[in-house]
């Protein structure tokens, strides 16, 4: 049986390489260009990855992959992402910037799935090909996020992602062409919400680098900046509020994109998992933005940019920093720590709990109240005008009980390395949730993860991927049961 699960899953994660290894010219190009000296390790970088394709293709040669089951989804997915992020990591360890190997693999799985936590300092110093992998990788995860939240999770129902399924999460033979349209639709919807976003940075003064390396980095809510100062280093205040709308943007479903470029019927605002995120990330905005214009010297304008744009960047998972919203005052410190876990929504770049889990438990939770009340009463359960049945909420429950018990255990193994408890446990919140800055003198928007011993790179680095995955994804593979039949 572990044959006939490998096979398959080495054969699309072969296929995953070969297109990864052929996007790694863009920067090989780019350290040519420039005489970086970075062209020889690009180019090595380049061959290792095919060389692992092909080799790979060769194992699994003959078998098809039209006709796949849970089981298969389950490997076939983990597989591909842990063969990306490790040779993400191969230009990073051939360059002289990157002293370990912890520290290559830890910058390739924070880029890839769209945390935006780094190890690198001296980035407005950084060669440009450097830059722009890094932010080639937070657009190549954001890409994958997407299909994998689209394609995959709703097919194996994994934490209530059963609401979203739609015919593209069908892998019987039927449904590929279906599948492969909308993974086309979504590309489409990807690159040019790119491109808009790059246009309206260089409008707002940014130069076509820093546009171009942000724009990748908005729409994948990822985070890399090309400078230590992150996005600090642009003062005018157009840019910033470009940033909160182009995040907001790749914190929603790309599937309504898809259905406008198709259909050109827009309803953003008829589905209920949008209306509550916008509602979430405003009120928390303006109510910080009120605090802050409360508590400071800023004028009410400034303290509301200033607010707006941290807020979105964390409730987003993007990660980006425009100021220590550490030095705000212990209410903000507070507020900032919790909107960490909320995520944007379902088929977004974005990571966190998602918004409609917490609508799920509120629906609970009023369920709950009418029958302390009527117990007799017949009450149901709808979604977005679907039927919500018990196993999307007991998944949905699975899913937060294992949110909190990685988060216990992450955090106890992060305090083995030496860390304090806010670092620990801001840490392991962080990487779970993809956000990307934790809190602290250390790893807090002012600092980053370079002084962290090796063994918590790792550990972060493992927390960093089972939190992209949705958890279930990963432990299920661990699990004797699975391998068994």
């Amino acid at each position: 049986m572990p044959i006939s699960l490998l096979r398959p899953a080495l054969k699309v994660s072969s296929f995953v390489l070969f297109v990864f290894g052929i996007m790694m010219s863009v920067p090989l190009l780019l350290a040519l260009i420039y005489g970086t000296g970075n062209g020889e390790n690009f180019a090595l970088s380049i061959a290792i990855t095919e060389l692992l394709a092909s080799g790979g293709w060769l194992l699994s040669r003959g078998h098809k992959t039209q006709t796949l089951a849970p089981r298969h989804m389950f490997l076939m997915t983990t597989m591909s992402w842990l063969v990306i992020c490790l040779t993400g990591a191969l230009p990073f360890y051939f360059f002289d910037g990157f002293p370990t190997l912890s520290d290559a693999v830890f910058e390739s799985v924070s880029g890839l799935t769209t945390t935006g936590s780094t190890v690198m300092v001296g980035l407005d110093n950084m060669p440009h090909d450097i830059l722009v992998w890094r932010s080639m990788l937070q657009w190549v995860g954001g890409l994958g996020v997407i299909g994998m939240a689209v394609a995959i999770l709703p097919f194996l129902r994994v934490g209530g992602m059963k609401l979203f399924q739609t015919e593209s999460s069908d892998w019987s033979d039927k449904a590929i062409p279906q599948s492969r349209a909308m993974v086309t639709w979504i590309i489409y919807a990807y690159i040019i919400l790119t491109f808009i976003c790059t246009l309206a940075y260089m409008l707002a003064g940014m130069d076509g680098f820093h546009a171009v390396n942000h724009a990748m980095t908005t729409i994948s809510t990822g985070g890399y900046s090309t400078s230590d100062q992150s996005f600090a280093q642009f003062v005018d205040i157009p840019s910033h509020w470009i940033a909160v709308i182009f995040m907001l943007i790749g914190a929603m479903p790309f599937s309504i994109y898809v259905h406008f470029l198709i259909k050109r019927n827009w309803q953003v605002f008829k589905d209920q998992q949008i209306r509550g995120f916008l509602l979430t990330a405003t009120v928390i905005s303006l109510v910080l933005g009120i605090y802050l214009a409360a508590n400071s010297e800023l004028d009410t304008p400034h303290a509301i940019t200033l607010a707006a744009f941290n807020i979105v960047s964390v409730i987003t998972t993007t990660g980006y920093a425009s100021s220590d919203y550490t030095l705000w005052g212990s209410f903000s410190v507070v507020v900032f720590f919790f909107v960490m876990f909320i995520g944007g929504c379902s088929g977004s770049t974005a990571g966190g709990i998602k918004i409609f889990r917490f609508q799920l438990f509120f629906m609970m939770l009023k369920e709950s109240a009418m029958r302390a009340v009527h117990p007799r009463a017949i009450l149901r359960r709808r979604y977005n005008s679907q039927p919500v049945d018990d196993s999307i909420i007991f998944s949905t429950a699975a899913f937060i009980f294992t949110v909190i018990i990685s988060l216990v255990a992450l955090t106890l193994l992060l305090s083995l390395c030496g860390l304090d408890l806010v670092t620990s446990f801001t840490g392991a919140a962080t990487a779970l949730m993809n956000v990307g800055p934790g809190l602290g003198d250390i790893i807090g928007p002012a600092g980053n993860f370079a002084s962290l011993p090796d063994s918590a790179k790792w550990l972060l680095s493992v927390g960093m991927l089972l939190g992209r995955l949705e958890f279930m994804t990963v432990i299920l593979i661990l699990m004797p049961t699975y391998w068994r039949g």
